[in-house]
């Protein structure tokens, strides 16, 4: 095929959609002359700014996409895109939906396997398979190789520095500090290092180093804000520059600390060490940053909570293990980013 065009489509999550991009950086220096259109949520686009040769196609779920019918109405519209085959890379029913549309059409389309029972075989309580699953960017190469487009991730190449948002050119100037992103949140409790341990870290790091903090939302801005307004050297880049410009930044960072959540996926991205703190969740699910050795992440002791992985998401806390997540002690979190940092 001398010109393909593949039709990716992942709808969310932010960190499950970030994980596409090392994939994508494959497929373009294997196939230098594919085109790609990908198909996600508009806030997501930033994601792809290096990217040459490439389509953005922003959903609507609120508006035209919603519901069945805005599901064919969606197909109607990427249908009139000249691609060669589809790649769906999210493996949920509105995905199946536009696969079976594709598919009735004649189009080429493969879908990937999340591994839901090896999952459900990881978090169980009972009878519990406690052993690595499939990386997602493996998961998601997979799929290119069903459909003709085989890749290897080890020749995987970073991109260069981006250009740092004018607003922070003054850090970069002045400052001969080491930078250290720090991401606290996550969607749900299970993964999110509680706030008063988490705030004992920032507490110490400040003191020699430069520390960015990275939040979304009114309630974390303005969490984050009490920590900037708190210490002399952090600050807090919620609500201040916009997602393409956190993106920018985290490529000049040094390290950062980030829950199982997306912001470590974005770092690693950018090539950046990342330290990983797990609570409920694990390593072995499959969501590990690219590239990253996993002693750069910090899990809890199963010796003493062997349900831990409880869930792929970090929505499951058993009995008991309500504050599982506070035996991993800020001391142990400030030792290994010091030693990440030599």
């Amino acid at each position: 095929m001398k010109n393909p065009h593949l039709l990716l489509i992942r709808f969310s999550a932010l960190g499950d959609v970030a994980m596409t991009v090392p994939v994508i950086r494959c497929l373009y220096k294997t196939y230098p002359n594919i085109k790609i259109t990908f198909v996600s949520r508009p806030n997501f686009a930033p994601l792809f700014q290096e990217f040459q040769k490439f389509n953005f196609f922003p959903t609507d779920f609120e508006g035209r996409h919603k519901g069945l019918k805005g599901v064919w109405t969606l197909f109607q519209e990427l249908k009139t895109i000249p691609f060669t085959a589809v790649a769906d890379l999210h493996s949920v029913l509105r995905t199946y939906l536009l696969g079976f549309f594709f598919s009735a059409y004649g189009y080429k389309f493969k879908t990937f396997d999340k591994g839901r029972s090896e999952k459900k075989a990881l978090t169980r309580r009972k009878n519990k398979k406690f052993q690595p699953l499939i990386p997602m960017v493996y998961r998601y190469a997979d799929v290119f190789r069903k459909l003709g487009f085989p890749i290897s991730l080890e020749y995987h190449e970073f991109p260069e520095k981006r250009e740092l948002p004018q607003s922070l050119l003054f850090f970069y100037q002045v400052n001969d500090k080491k930078w250290i992103g720090i991401a606290p949140f996550a969607a749900h409790s299970g993964k999110m290092y509680p706030l008063d341990l988490m705030q004992q870290v920032i507490n110490f790091l400040q003191k020699d180093h430069l520390i960015f903090l990275f939040g979304a939302g009114v309630k974390e801005k303005q969490r984050l804000e009490v920590w900037e307004k708190a210490y002399k050297n952090v600050y807090s880049t919620a609500g201040k520059i916009n997602f393409k410009d956190q993106l920018n930044l985290m490529s000049y960072l040094d390290l950062m600390i980030s829950m199982d959540s997306a912001n470590g996926h974005l770092a690693a991205n950018a090539g950046i060490k990342v330290l990983t703190i797990w609570g409920m969740t694990h390593p072995f699910c499959g969501f590990f940053p690219f590239q990253q050795p996993l002693d750069h992440a910090l899990t809890l002791n199963r010796n003493k909570y062997p349900h831990v992985p409880t869930s792929v998401y970090g929505n499951i806390i058993p009995p008991d293990y309500e504050n599982a997540f506070r035996s991993l002690d800020p001391k142990t979190v400030i030792e290994k980013t010091l030693e990440m940092l030599k």
